[in-house]
């Protein structure tokens, strides 16, 4: 995506977001509760997938906006990264942050009720375990 592509993009998300009202948007979680990470090549977004409860399951999710990436020494991706996300997913609420400032209360609800499909990024099962 463009720099051009993104600043449109963003600026169509703030331009239609619903700024936060009764909803608290919990802080993003220490590294210990991640349990995936995911890069979406079509949006170019790197997103942290973690588990708050500690089952398992998915329940918070960050994305942020992949600025360049290369390879290390041993053919393992290495992203550059902002510092805070631009997405975050949580209690079947997606929240945009486009001013990257991190969860402050500034953050805005871009879909309420909607879940987090993770199958779009791992449809496969390897010997009844998924991928």
């Amino acid at each position: 995506m463009t720099g051009l592509a993104l600043f449109a993009f963003s600026s169509w998300m703030v331009l239609t977001a619903v700024p936060v009202s009764n909803l608290s948007l919990p802080p993003e979680p220490d590294e210990t509760t991640r349990i995936d990470e995911i890069y979406d090549q079509e949006s170019r977004l790197f997103l942290s997938l973690y588990s708050l409860d500690g089952d398992g399951k998915v329940d918070y999710v960050t994305g942020r906006t992949v600025q360049g990436h290369k390879r290390s020494t041993y053919g393992n991706p290495v992203y550059y990264l902002p510092e805070h996300p631009i997405f975050y997913w949580w209690n079947h609420t997606l929240f945009n942050d486009p001013q990257l400032d991190g969860v402050n209360g500034n953050e805005l609800v871009y879909q309420e009720e909607t879940e987090f499909d993770i199958t779009r990024y791992k449809p496969c099962v390897f010997n009844g375990q998924p991928c």
